[in-house]
C-alpha cells in the first residue's frame, strides 16, 4: 500500500484512546471508528478492550455490526484485544443472553475467564512470532481462548496452557492489554498486515 495507512481504533466502548497513543506513535494516522463511514476511511481496524456485550450492543445500534463483518470477509486487518478478542471469535462461552460477536476467528472464547477485575495479573509471555524477547502481558477481567479450529494459529499461551493469543490470516487477537504495558510488537504486526495489503 503506498503512502501512510490510516487505520481504525472502535470508538463505541473501551480503552480507546490508549490504543491511538500506540498506533500514532508507530507514524500511522488514526481515525476513531463509530459509523459505517469510518470504517470505509480505514485500512485496518483495533477493536479494543472493555466490555464485549456493550460493544456489541453499541455496534448494532450505530449500523456497524454488518460492515465489520464484510470487512472481515474482504480481508481486512483486525487486531482485537481482551473484549475485542471476544468480538472477533466465531463462538463465544458464558456470553450473555443474545450477545453476538463479529466473528473471523476460527475460536471458542470464554468471557472473563480469569476472574474479577481485582483478579487481573501480569505475566511474562513467549512469542517466538514476535521474536525471542518475551512479552509482559496484563490480564484485566480477560478472556480466554478454550478451542483453537484448524483456521487459526496459536501465538501465546500461559504456563498452565491455556490459549492466549492468536492469529488468522490478518486477523490478531489477543486475550491481554498490550496497550498499557508499553508494548508494542502486536500493533506492529498489524500494521505489517495493512501494509502488505
Amino acid at each position: 500500500m503506498a503512502g501512510n495507512p490510516t487505520v481504525g481504533v472502535l470508538a463505541l466502548q473501551g480503552d480507546v484512546r490508549e490504543h491511538e497513543r500506540v498506533l500514532r506513535d508507530l507514524g500511522v494516522d488514526v481515525v476513531r471508528v463509530r459509523r459505517p463511514e469510518e470504517l470505509a476511511q480505514v485500512s485496518g481496524l483495533v477493536i479494543p478492550g472493555g466490555e464485549s456485550s456493550v460493544i456489541d450492543k453499541l455496534s448494532r445500534l450505530f449500523g456497524l455490526q454488518h460492515p465489520i463483518r464484510e470487512a472481515i470477509r474482504d480481508g481486512m486487518p483486525m487486531l482485537g484485544t481482551c473484549a475485542g478478542l471476544i468480538m472477533l471469535a466465531d463462538s463465544l462461552v458464558d456470553a450473555i443472553d443474545g450477545q453476538e460477536s463479529f466473528g473471523g476467528l476460527d475460536v471458542v472464547v470464554r468471557r472473563n475467564a480469569f476472574g474479577r477485575q481485582v483478579e487481573s495479573f501480569e505475566a511474562v509471555l513467549d512469542v517466538p512470532a514476535l521474536g525471542p524477547e518475551q512479552v509482559r502481558a496484563a490480564f484485566i477481567r480477560g478472556p480466554v481462548i478454550e478451542h483453537v479450529g484448524p483456521e487459526a494459529a496459536v501465538l501465546a499461551g500461559l504456563d498452565d496452557g491455556r490459549v492466549v493469543a492468536v492469529e488468522q490470516g490478518a486477523l490478531l487477537g489477543i486475550s491481554f492489554h498490550p496497550e498499557i504495558t508499553g508494548e508494542t510488537r502486536f500493533h506492529e504486526r498489524f500494521l505489517a498486515a495493512v501494509h502488505a495489503r
